[in-house]
Parts: C-alpha cells; structure tokens; sequence
C-alpha cells in the first residue's frame, strides 16, 4: 500500500478546512494544485487525515511491543512525536528489553569441531550488493562530525580538496581533505544577522552553496534572506540582501564576475560578486522561483512552482523566452555543457528538454512514476573534455531509481534500481564514466554510466540529500539528514 503525495495534499487541505482554517485551506489548496488532483472528495470520509496517523501510530506501538520471537512486550503508549523520532522509539525498545525477565536462549548444537554452530544466519541488514563485492570498506571512508542538524548540500572546491557544507543549524563548514588526515580540520563559517546592533545567528538553513570556478571564494544561499560570499580561509567578504525571504539556489557565472540567486519571493537576482550590489532583478515568476542555471555569462534560466521557465538576459526587462509544458512544479533545470539545450524536471514526473530555436519541448521524457527532485548532464559530448563520449543526462526520482537518458534519441538507456527509497541527488564523475547517486535509503551508489552497473556502495548512518566528485574524481563527498559529512576514497 503506497499513497501520493496528492492524496497528502488533499487529506491536509481537508483536515484545514475541518478545523475551520478556511483562509490557509484556500492558500494551501492554489499552492499544491488541489484542483487538479483526480480524488472524488465525496468520497473521503471526515477526520481521515487524524484516522490514519492514529492507525499508524497504533501500528508503530505494535512494532515496537512485539519481541523477535513473537511475544508481546509491556508498552506503553507513544505520543505522536515521539512515533516520529527513531532514536526515542529505540531507546524505549532497548528500556523494555532491559526491564524485562531474562528469556531462556535456545542454542544450536555444536558441530563435529566442537565450537562453531552448524551454520550462520546472515546478517538481515545486509544487502545484496555484498555478493559482489561493490561494499566500500569504512577504512576507504572518512566521516565529518560537526553539524548540529541535517546537512543539505555539499560541494568539492574545484581546484582543491576542500569540501563545503551547508546545513540547518545555520552554518556552511569547509572541510579539509587534501592532508588525507583522519581528522581533518574544519573552519565553521556561522551565518549571522544584526539584532538590536549585536550579530546572533540567524538560526536558519543554509540552503545552497557554489565555489567560483577558480575555488578562491564559495557563495552560500540561506533561508535568512541573505547571500553571502567567504573566502577559503572562512572570512565572510560580502552580504548580498535584497531577497525578501528563503534564498533556494545559487549559482557563479563562468567568468565569475555575477552570482545568480533565486528566492520564495518569486524573483531571481543578478548580483556583482565585486561590490555584493544587486546588478538586476528579475520578477516574471507568479510563485517561488526553485532553481537557477547559467546559460552564459550573461543570460540563465529559471524554474519555479509556477510550472513555467524562463531564460532572462542581463540587460533585458523581459524573458527572452520562456517554456510552458509542465503541469506541476518544477524542481530543477539544467543546460547542457554546450548551453544549447535546456532539461527540466518537476512533479509532474517528467522531464522535458527545450531549446531557444522553438517553444514546445524537444523531448517529453516520462518513465518516473513519482517526483522527479534533480537532473544532471554528463560532462561529455562534442566541446568537451571527454568528446567521444555521448551527452547523457541523469535523473533521480522519489520512485528510488535514476534513470540515464540518451537525449539525442530521447531514450532512457539505463535504469538504476538499487536504492530503496526516494533519491535526492546524482553527480557524474568529471571523466563521465561514472554516476553517484545518493537516496534516504542511506547509500551512495557508484555506477558505471556505459554498462549501467553497480560498481560501489556505501550505507552511511543518515538519509543522503547530496553526493558531488572531486575535480581529481578520485573521491565523492556526501551529506547527510543526521549532521554527518562523509568521503569516501575510490583510489585503488
């Protein structure tokens, strides 16, 4: 049994107007397309939102109340917060274990060499991949503590092995790792806002972060408003304000002259990385702009709840064209590495590739059968480093798979369906050869991009929101829902 995330939507749109919040009912309602949404409401029963979370918090009580051999344990009732927190739900498992009767353990009979039982259970959490071999030892693994809360995004500088994070306990972090210590030393850059003529931090996520292309300054995006620019030693250059509210992309130009950001207030904005002034803003989207990508050093694309895109020109006051085509949110866009085509993805579980020389989409890719969160292009094709290798475009979905698409043909090639839960991030190696793909199942999975095989694996201690190559593509970083960073190491 599964259920959408429309079925969701309409069960808390429900629930709102119930309650009688009529106003955040209506608001919710335009926002998440209820309209649209193919449920017949006559038929859905009142309080069914608080029925089901009342059914699967007796559910969660049952799980943890009955033992592994079947009998039932003392339990006593959970709050429904407490249902949501793992690490209460273990912990109260352990509490029981601990409070009750020591049961009688039947052993095995030892076998004809006197100690070792006839045979060995494999361990349950273990999973396929083992067979072949693809398990990356934890010795090939570094794991970087220090956040406080769920770290969003990371990002390799690309001209040496430092690694950035950003996280919700309002700090980015750059990690150094080219000493291959075990402890790498780490600068923590707090993200502050002036209160009452004092600096307190802003106690808000830092939600994105881009190193210019020759790694000496990194931009990081929060959901304080504000853009900031640091160097490499973690000293904060510059803050650019003028968003009002969530910052939910940024990205340098090239040349690294402009930085581009995108925001909740439904515009997008160039800045002039020298002054930290606001070169121009854009406000042609009716709803939160969600990404952003550069074309040229002067002319980029952006994606927004609105279900449209649009490509703006630095000196333009209009788009220069925009694409229409989805009929849900759209995640993210990318242009290829010719800044030729554009790919889109979005809740609509498609994906679609424009280009400047018509309106209507090249390409309507549907195969997903849920959100698609992001897409990446391969750094190959014609004007690249690896010009014998074909353009292939990656994309990660909440349906657990990535899928690799030939655009040329608008054939998906290869299907990757090792994770088990949803998958929030690819990253092609800078050769192409290679796919990261990190979900919440925990593991960051290496493919071969040709053969579409697992090549690697590793199962962290979080759910991965984001796995990126170093410029070498001898090591990949991620970053987890539980604070922690990790590298692991694919030198032979």
């Amino acid at each position: 049994m599964s259920f959408s995330s429309d079925e969701v939507n309409f069960l808390v749109y429900r629930y709102l107007q119930e309650s009688g919040f009529q106003h955040s009912a209506y608001t919710f309602g335009i926002e998440s397309h209820i309209s649209q949404s193919n449920i017949n409401g006559a038929l859905v029963p009142p309080a069914a939102l608080l029925s089901i979370i009342q059914k699967g918090l007796q559910y969660t009580e049952a799980e943890i109340s009955v033992g592994d051999d079947g009998s039932e344990r003392p339990m006593e009732s959970l709050s429904l917060i407490d249902a949501v927190m793992p690490d209460v739900v273990a912990s109260r498992q352990q509490q029981l274990q601990n409070n009750q009767k020591p049961q009688v353990v039947k052993t095995e009979p030892a076998n004809s060499n006197g100690d070792e039982p006839m045979h060995s259970y494999p361990n349950p959490s273990e999973g396929r991949e083992e067979e072949t071999g693809v398990e990356i030892p934890a010795s090939k693994s570094t794991v970087l503590r220090g956040h406080e809360s769920e770290v969003f995004i990371c990002a390799w500088n690309p001209t040496t092995d430092l690694l950035a994070s950003g996280s919700g306990d309002s700090t980015a972090r750059i990690w150094n790792m080219n000493d291959n210590s075990s402890s790498p030393t780490q600068l923590v850059l707090r993200h502050c806002i002036q209160k009452g003529g004092t600096e307190v931090p802003s106690n808000k996520d830092v939600t994105s972060l881009d190193w210019n292309c020759d790694g000496t300054l990194l931009a990081t995006g929060s959901y304080d408003g504000y853009a900031r620019i640091w160097t490499t030693d973690g000293r904060l250059a510059s803050t650019l304000g003028q968003h009002k509210g969530p910052i939910f992309a940024l990205k340098w130009n090239k040349k690294g002259n402009y930085i581009l950001s995108a925001g909740v207030d439904k515009t997008t904005i160039i800045w002039d990385a020298s002054t930290g002034q606001c070169t121009q803003q854009f406000a042609f989207h009716s709803a939160p702009a969600l990404d952003v990508d550069w074309q040229s050093n002067v002319s980029f694309a952006s994606c927004s709840t609105d279900q449209c895109i649009h490509v703006c020109k630095l000196g333009s006051d209009k788009p220069t064209k925009s694409f229409q085509g989805h009929t849900n949110e759209v995640n993210a866009i990318k242009w290829d590495p010719q800044g030729n085509l554009l790919a889109s993805c979005s809740d609509d579980m498609t994906l679609k590739i424009w280009s400047m020389k018509q309106d209507t989409c090249v390409h309507d890719l549907q195969a997903h059968n849920k959100e698609i969160y992001t897409i990446k292009w391969s750094p190959t094709g014609p004007g690249t480093n690896n010009p014998n290798m074909n353009l292939i475009l990656a994309s990660a979905s909440f349906d657990s798979t990535v899928r690799l698409w030939d655009v040329e043909r608008g054939l998906c090639i290869h299907t990757l369906t090792k994770h088990t839960e949803p998958v929030y991030s690819v990253a092609f190696s800078p050769d192409g050869k290679y796919l990261a793909s990190g979900s919440f199942d925990k593991c960051v999975h290496i493919w071969s991009t040709q053969s579409g095989q697992l090549l690697h694996s590793y199962k962290g201690t979080g759910g991965i929101f984001e796995v990126c190559w170093n410029s070498r593509g001898d090591k990949v970083g991620a970053s987890a829902s539980d604070g922690s960073v990790f590298v692991l190491d694919l030198r032979k």
